[in-house]
């Protein structure tokens, strides 16, 4: 007999674009993903695209390629760094798509970050981690 797989809500799972200083002292900005819950999550999926209209008013669509990244354990408190993101890219809709077990149940959303969203006035500092940035939960 087959059984249906439920998905449930997702909690204590944040995604965060990140700023930070690399040693040739330019900007960096990441990807990451938060596992605030209090157990580990495992075999984490993310797919990552950016879509929208072109900057500066140009009505042409733009998309970027679609990324899939795959982390087998992301510990209790812990991150992982999904991938580096370009300033350039800031003005689309930015979406991750999360999918992740805790024990045997499946949890699934989607994080959309809007256009200019990702700007100076929207950074936070986030702890744990000491860095700059834009979450979304």
């Amino acid at each position: 007999m087959k059984k249906d797989i439920i998905f449930h809500p997702v909690q204590g799972i944040q995604v965060a674009i990140v700023r930070s200083i690399n040693e040739a002292q330019a900007e960096e900005w990441n990807v990451i993903v938060i596992n605030r819950n209090a157990q580990p999550i495992t075999n984490v999926f993310v797919t990552s695209k950016g879509y929208g209209s072109g900057e500066s008013g140009t009505n042409a669509d733009q998309r970027t390629s679609t990324l899939r990244h795959f982390f087998p354990l992301i510990n209790a408190g812990e991150h992982a760094v999904v991938e580096p993101i370009m300033p350039d890219v800031f003005h689309l809709n930015n979406e991750f798509w999360v999918s992740y077990f805790i024990e045997n149940q499946i949890y699934d959303k989607k994080f959309i970050f809007v256009p200019d969203s990702i700007i100076e006035d929207n950074l936070i500092q986030i702890s744990p981690l000491g860095l700059e940035g834009v979450v979304h939960e």
